[in-house]
């Protein structure tokens, strides 16, 4: 784990496109604003965490005993329409 020191108003850069600033600091608590593409998913960790209970709970069972479903489909770069 890479572990920075911020202060308020500086920032934390990850790849070409998210940001992480820290917006405030009050006591123990640390307020961050997060910049990403919208097409990338941000989470408290505890919402994340809720998130897949639910999942795994709607799927009925422990996503380690589900084959993958991409097993169940043939590969289409390796299969031809038929001749």
């Amino acid at each position: 784990m890479l572990v920075l020191s911020r202060q308020r108003d500086e920032s934390i850069i990850i790849g070409d496109n998210i940001v992480i600033t820290v917006v405030d600091i009050r006591g123990d608590k640390v307020r961050l604003g997060i910049q990403a593409p919208t097409e990338i998913p941000v989470h408290r960790q505890e919402v994340y965490e809720a998130i897949q209970r639910e999942n795994i709970r709607a799927t009925g069972g422990d996503p380690e005993e589900v084959p993958p479903a991409a097993n169940k489909f043939p590969n289409r770069r390796n299969s031809r329409p038929a001749s």
